[in-house]
């Protein structure tokens, strides 16, 4: 709503619009606004900022230029939503600065990047899957896909503050349990487990 409204003063003042209609100024005047989130002597101060992406369009400039200055980027996908997972957090297009071996050591690191290179490799297959169906992939494809879509499932989260409405109830899983389901699933381990069993499971 902040570029927003600076993109209707600029075209009221008659400035000479930059890409896709916005403000020439774009990057100046976000960039006051973050600069003012900061720790001072007397204080700090952490913001959790909800960032309207217009038409889910996350190479817009607005959106671009916004996460920027973010530390974390967590993105919700209508996709992903669509399948019934919750919550829609797409891993691939969120981001972090702390998703670093120096921070999160190699073990976590190393399985965060597996990961989301298997569920990239499915996002790539999906086009060839919808004209071509299932049967047209290879065998190496195929066992990519299987275990993007458990990869996916498993991504799922039964939230305690979500019981009420969900009427299942919320689970805790350690850090670590969960890291070595993650790679479980990529060595193939549950390779004859059905993804289903994936769905709001605990490890």
């Amino acid at each position: 709503f902040f570029l927003q409204a600076n993109f209707e003063v600029s075209a009221l003042l008659g400035r000479i619009l930059s890409a896709v209609g916005y403000q020439p100024t774009l990057a100046t005047d976000l960039g006051g606004l973050q600069e003012r989130i900061t720790t001072t002597k007397k204080g700090s101060i952490t913001s959790v900022q909800a960032i309207y992406v217009s038409a889910d369009d996350l190479i817009d400039p607005a959106p671009v230029t916004t996460f920027a200055h973010l530390d974390a980027t967590t993105v919700l996908s209508r996709q992903i939503s669509e399948l019934g997972i919750y919550p829609a957090v797409d891993p691939l297009d969120s981001t972090s600065r702390m998703l670093s071996p120096h921070i999160l050591g190699e073990e976590h690191h190393s399985t965060a990047r597996d990961v989301q290179k298997v569920l990239q490799n499915y996002k790539n297959l999906q086009d060839i899957i919808a004209i071509l169906g299932m049967d047209e992939l290879s065998e190496d494809d195929k066992l990519t896909v299987a275990r993007a879509r458990k990869i996916q499932r498993f991504l799922s989260q039964p939230f305690h503050v979500a019981e009420v409405f969900t009427g299942a109830p919320g689970k805790y899983v350690e850090l670590k349990a969960s890291i070595t389901s993650f790679q479980g699933v990529l060595d193939g381990k549950y390779d004859d487990v059905p993804e289903q069993s994936f769905y709001m499971c605990r490890n």
